[in-house]
């Protein structure tokens, strides 16, 4: 496993299940486009496996 993940915002949140957005915003990313590096741990993968189809994940 990978030290840090780096998320990307690749989709807007216009339209998405309100938990989603909530989701989106509680791992730090705002914008579209923005990234924010995060550790590796199984909170952060939960987070980014129920926004999947909105971020990009890369491992560091």
């Amino acid at each position: 496993m990978a030290d840090k993940l780096r998320v990307t915002l690749v989709k807007s949140t216009i339209g998405a299940v309100p938990k989603h957005v909530k989701t989106v915003e509680a791992l730090g990313l705002r914008k579209l486009n923005k990234t924010v590096e995060l550790p590796d741990n199984a909170a952060t993968r939960g987070m980014i496996q129920q926004v999947r189809h909105l971020v990009k994940v890369e491992e560091i």
